[in-house]
């Protein structure tokens, strides 16, 4: 009497089809014949999970229009980005990422979608695989002295200059940096192009990394937490251990305490 193989169980069925990426990959096409229920709801989530990828891929090529409309007449174009421009303290904060034309990271995209921990593990990835980054600030005392726009303007000037391969061209979320370079301005370009929002994301980081430790030198104001932001623990600070010199004074919020 011939007997039917055993299956495998669905743990071990679970574990060699984790990293399948192939919608047809001989093991998910055994897989969708295997009539047992719980064979039947694996091959359900791999195929979510697959089309969450599929999704997230496509996604992230659209963001790479801009990009390969220079690409393909071999010029050099980086994105820039800036964070820090609502915070009562602490520095505005910009970068310029140059991104090589084989970049295939899908889960970059603009910091503001991404949790912490994304963004965190994206740092790393961004500054290991693009061609150039660069970081470029302006202190609180320089905002005061400016205004917080010319102040975003000049740390983005320094971002690109700062670069250690010279870019053929600029694309910029929405504003005009002072330098002698064609720029494409783009209304929310962290969520249009891949290099703006690379650039969104080692700002964001790098200034977070840097509100905590101001948070280890000026204690109370919760810097750790709100990066800087007016938050109830922060304007609490504020009334108790009264301005930092890391505090914009031009800012509503410090300027009353400063005067009351």
């Amino acid at each position: 009497m011939t007997q039917t193989p055993k299956r495998p169980s669905l743990a071990t069925l679970r574990e060699n089809l984790r990293t399948v990426s192939d919608p047809q990959d001989p093991q998910l096409i055994a897989l969708q014949a295997d009539p047992r229920k719980g064979a039947q709801q694996l091959v359900a989530t791999i195929q979510r999970r697959l089309a969450r990828q599929a999704a997230a891929e496509a996604a992230f090529q659209e963001r790479l229009h801009y990009e390969r409309r220079f690409w393909e007449r071999n010029l050099v174009v980086a994105g820039i980005d800036e964070v820090g421009r609502g915070p009562l303290a602490g520095p505005v904060v910009t970068s310029a990422v140059i991104l090589p034309p084989d970049f295939d990271v899908p889960l970059v995209n603009d910091s503001k979608q991404l949790t912490p921990q994304e963004r965190e593990r994206l740092y790393p990835i961004i500054l290991e695989r693009a061609q150039a980054v660069s970081i470029g600030a302006a202190s609180s005392a320089t905002i005061d002295q400016l205004n917080i726009y010319q102040a975003t303007r000049l740390a983005m000037q320094r971002a690109v200059l700062g670069l250690g391969l010279a870019p053929d061209h600029l694309i910029v979320d929405a504003m005009q940096i002072p330098v002698a370079l064609p720029q494409t301005r783009l209304i929310k370009g962290d969520a249009k192009s891949a290099s703006v929002a690379a650039a969104s994301i080692v700002a964001k980081v790098y200034r977070d990394h840097l509100m905590v430790s101001y948070d280890r030198i000026y204690p109370g104001y919760g810097f750790a937490k709100n990066a800087g932001y007016g938050t109830a623990e922060h304007l609490a600070g504020l009334d108790k251990l009264g301005v930092t010199p890391i505090h914009r004074r031009s800012f509503s919020p410090v300027r009353q305490r400063i005067t009351d």
